[in-house]
């Protein structure tokens, strides 16, 4: 397998949203139709939620599947070696390094009293109806438990 020229990698990957992506706007849309409301990419606390309940303490992460370590499963990959034919090395540092730090924001967050739910995009493609409800249903228990 030829490699890419770095100039199009380039291109390609400063293309790529880290904000107000198409999953993070299907799952706002319908939380915001149903009345919820929230905060985008909330950076006063860890990580900068997609979506933050602060109210209750809630935060959302709707992680992509290749930036977060899950496009192997998604693609039907053994691994996530197999999913990098060139440069795999530095990749899966790479992946593995936002992975790890996925793990810190969440831990971090729970540690402050803050209740994480993360979705995969695919998950959000898959059905999104299912993941706006947990949100809704998680964001009204939070909100009962701090009422009694």
């Amino acid at each position: 397998m030829s490699e890419r020229d770095p100039a199009v990698t380039s291109k390609i990957m400063s293309s790529v949203r880290s904000e107000d992506t198409r999953p993070e706007l299907l799952v706002r849309r319908r939380l915001w139709h149903r009345g919820y409301r929230y905060r985008k990419h909330y950076r006063k606390v860890e990580g900068n939620p997609d979506l933050a309940f602060p109210s209750v303490k809630l935060a959302v992460f709707i992680d992509g599947d290749f930036w977060h370590g899950n496009a192997w499963r998604v693609r039907g990959y053994d691994s996530l070696e197999d999913l990098f034919p060139s440069k795999t090395e530095w990749w899966v540092k790479k992946i593995r390094e936002n992975m790890h730090r996925d793990d810190y924001v969440t831990e971090t967050l729970k540690e402050d009293g803050w209740t994480v739910l993360r979705y995969w995009s695919s998950t959000i493609d898959q059905d999104v109806e299912r993941v706006v409800d947990e949100i809704a249903r998680t964001v009204d228990q939070l909100k009962a438990n701090r009422a009694s």
